[in-house]
């Protein structure tokens, strides 16, 4: 697995954790990366990016994302769905050296490992309308 293939799953789990749990942000991401075989600081980093970048945007992230799935509330969605969405939907509006097509690809392959093959095709469908988040000028810091 590539190193932002698994920067982007600890995010994910991380991102659950909080989601889920109410966990706060920097212990669920301790929680996540108690392993024996940690990862490279470059992973941690982007993992971090990733994960702190979706909390702060938070507001702004579910808005696009309920408006696109309009039939689906967000509490409707299978949580690790919400989350990958949010993760996606972040790294697509604010991550930009990210190809858009990387992005929503990475997003399907996690679909697949952590959720099922129905994700898979609702996380394409709705990553394939908020790519248009990346047009425009690139959006403001917080």
């Amino acid at each position: 697995m590539g190193r932002r293939r698994q920067a982007r799953e600890f995010a994910l789990q991380a991102l659950y954790l909080v989601d889920v749990a109410n966990n706060p942000s920097g212990e669920a991401f301790a929680i996540v990366n108690r392993r024996a075989d940690p990862p490279d600081e470059a992973t941690l980093e982007f993992a971090r990016t990733l994960l702190e970048g979706a909390l702060q945007r938070l507001p702004e992230i579910d808005g696009h994302i309920a408006a696109t799935a309009r039939n689906w509330p967000l509490k409707r969605m299978a949580a690790i769905d919400r989350c990958l969405l949010r993760l996606a939907a972040y790294e697509l509006a604010f991550e930009r050296e990210t190809p858009v097509s990387v992005v929503i690809d990475e997003a399907i392959e996690i679909a697949r490992k952590y959720s099922g093959e129905d994700s898979t095709k609702f996380v394409n469908g709705i990553l394939d309308k908020l790519k248009n988040l990346r047009d425009g000028p690139p959006p403001s810091p917080i």
